[in-house]
């Protein structure tokens, strides 16, 4: 007995017949005699024969296999996204290769490379936190590979994408925060070149204008989304003349260290400072306090985002169609915002 899977070479010598004529036989095509065609089914099955899906593919230059690049599989969303994305793939017939950037702009291009190499029919990326040249990515739009930006993007990038509404995300985690009472409202953002901090800073300036709060720059604030960053920013925030009643965060990763250097300076939550952040993950609601958090659906936005790419990769039309999927999110209130007036 050998180990090696059985082949329709192996077939063909049991038989002594052709390797076509067993092709033909097992793809039950009429012009093979009946005789011969159940003689190959039978032995086959005998021995558990496997049709090499792979060999398949790649004849039809098929591989049937998605590239999904994001910055960090440590975040929350990011695996929970690709969750999300595996499980829609699965469902259409494909198998996804993953690749971190690790938030660098030069290892996001790597990933690129490495997953062109292994043949795959199209991409899903989120950028890194560094990447500022988009090259690398209009380049595979250019060459009309298909293509499906996610969260993170770029609004040069002529490609379809899956987002949020980031600024009406932010406004409705602002405006909560001055309905409960606060008037001076920081913004710990993230990097300063990250167009979703920046959508989610006019958000938040959208509200304070509304509501005729007026802070100054100082109540902004950019973080690198590691946790002594964030603590450093947040005891810079919490040093000012007037410091902040209220925060917003630019996610739940920089929330978790900005509420652990609030309390280490004696500050309690929500009744010193409230905070509200971004992406809900589970670990929000078993915090001390409960974290307020804008929620984005995941599931629905990892299938719709493999939705995207299956209508390009199924395409007859050239250049292949962009769409822009822009998905609702919803604000958890709990305990960390919720002051006593």
């Amino acid at each position: 007995m050998k180990n090696t899977p059985v082949t329709i070479k192996d077939i063909a010598r049991s038989l002594n017949i052709s390797i076509s004529t067993v092709s033909r036989a097992l793809r039950g095509l009429p012009e093979i005699h009946p005789d011969t065609r159940n003689a190959v089914v039978k032995l086959a099955e005998e021995l558990d024969y496997q049709p090499n899906q792979l060999a398949k593919n790649l004849a039809k230059s098929r591989t049937k296999t998605i590239g999904v690049i994001v910055p960090n599989l440590s975040y929350h969303f990011f695996s929970a996204m690709l969750n999300s994305i595996e499980e829609a793939a699965l469902q259409a017939g494909y198998s996804v290769l993953v690749c971190q950037s690790n938030e660098s702009y030069l290892r996001e291009i790597t990933n690129i490379q490495n997953l062109q190499r292994s043949q795959v029919e199209g991409f899903i990326i989120s950028l890194s936190r560094d990447t500022d040249n988009y090259e690398h990515v209009e380049r595979l739009a250019r060459k009309n590979v298909p293509l499906v930006l996610f969260d993170r993007y770029a609004e040069s990038i002529d490609v379809s994408k899956v987002i949020v509404d980031n600024e009406a995300a932010a406004f409705k985690a602002t405006e909560h925060l001055i309905e409960n009472g606060c008037q001076r409202i920081g913004f710990l953002a993230g990097p300063a070149r990250l167009l979703l901090s920046n959508q989610r800073i006019k958000g938040y300036q959208a509200a304070l204008a509304k509501h005729n709060l007026l802070v100054g720059d100082q109540y902004v604030l950019h973080c690198d989304y590691t946790q002594e960053n964030a603590i450093m920013q947040t005891l810079a925030m919490t040093s000012l003349p007037q410091p902040p009643d209220g925060i917003v965060t630019i996610s739940d990763r920089v929330a978790f260290p900005a509420i652990y250097a609030m309390k280490q300076k004696g500050l309690h939550i929500p009744d010193d400072v409230a905070v509200v952040s971004f992406n809900n993950e589970p670990v929000s609601a078993f915090f001390s306090p409960a974290l307020s958090s804008i929620s984005q659906p995941i599931q629905e936005m990892g299938a719709e985002t493999v939705k995207l790419l299956l209508k390009q990769l199924d395409a007859t039309v050239n250049p292949i169609p962009r769409e822009t999927k822009i998905m609702e999110t919803q604000l958890i209130v709990r305990a960390s915002s919720l002051r006593t007036q």
